[in-house]
């Protein structure tokens, strides 16, 4: 750390390291799948930026139903969304990976709808919420690449919607794998074509509307077909155009390069 106080957030209880590492030594430069900031607009986000926060595997980020201080770009790590229902029920709604802007319907609306969890060990960077409109209206691009943020996880909800309406369970978890599996060579996650990550079968089950018992046989089933091989800790695709072929999925805007702040 270069100098300041070691704050917690109260909303989340995630440790914040002013100034832990500086912009232009930002881990998300290397990263294929992300489209880099020009250096002026680079210098200009650093002058918004806390400092960094760090979360440990299935710690909460956002609760849902809160209101948070903080909003966040994703460093390293894995999260996820999911929505609980009063009776207990979970909907696993999406999966975040580094880039990705956690909070962005808690800077617009105040309060989360949802919660999101630390899959794996997460680093962020993070902004003061209440700084967020003076940071979007000073920068047009900066205006620009939220927008198309939203846009995409539109995009990648869309699909996700599709696949609980029209697919059936094989495809659906092919599917899935596909997105994760491709958004990790993306962001550096997964260098040889597997993702290393635990993700269980509850947590499947409650992202593509499944039970226990449909999920497990369903994997197996892709396992025997060689298309996906997803074991407790990591997830490969033999044959990436087999799998999006199999599932009835193509690139379209969820392959293009993605901005991040």
């Amino acid at each position: 750390m270069q100098g300041g106080k070691v704050a917690r957030d109260d909303e989340t209880g995630g440790v914040v390291n002013p100034g832990e590492v500086r912009c232009e030594m930002c881990p998300l430069i290397s990263c294929e799948g992300l489209r880099q900031p020009p250096t002026d607009l680079r210098h200009w986000i650093a002058a918004f930026r806390q400092g960094e926060a760090r979360y440990a595997r299935g710690d909460q980020v956002f609760g849902q139903g809160s209101t948070p201080r903080y909003l966040y770009t994703v460093l390293s790590g894995v999260l996820m969304r999911t929505r609980l229902l009063e009776d207990g029920r979970r909907q696993v709604i999406n999966f975040m990976f580094p880039g990705d802007f956690i909070g962005l319907q808690a800077a617009l609306e105040g309060e989360m709808s949802h919660a999101v969890e630390a899959v794996t060990a997460v680093t962020l960077c993070v902004f003061a919420r209440e700084r967020f409109f003076d940071m979007a209206a000073s920068q047009p691009r900066l205006s620009f690449d939220l927008t198309w943020l939203s846009a995409h996880e539109e995009a990648a909800l869309e699909e996700h919607i599709v696949s609980l309406g029209q697919r059936n369970a094989r495809e659906r978890m092919a599917a899935l794998a596909v997105f994760l599996v491709q958004r990790a060579i993306d962001t550096g996650l997964a260098p040889n074509g597997t993702l290393t990550i635990t993700v269980t079968q509850s947590q499947i089950a409650d992202m593509l509307g499944l039970s226990l018992v449909h999920t497990n046989r369903t994997l197996q089933a892709l396992r025997r077909l060689r298309l996906v091989d997803w074991t407790v800790n990591a997830i490969s695709i033999p044959d990436m155009n087999a799998a999006r072929e199999f599932a009835g999925i193509d690139g379209g805007v969820l392959g293009l390069p993605r901005p991040y702040i």
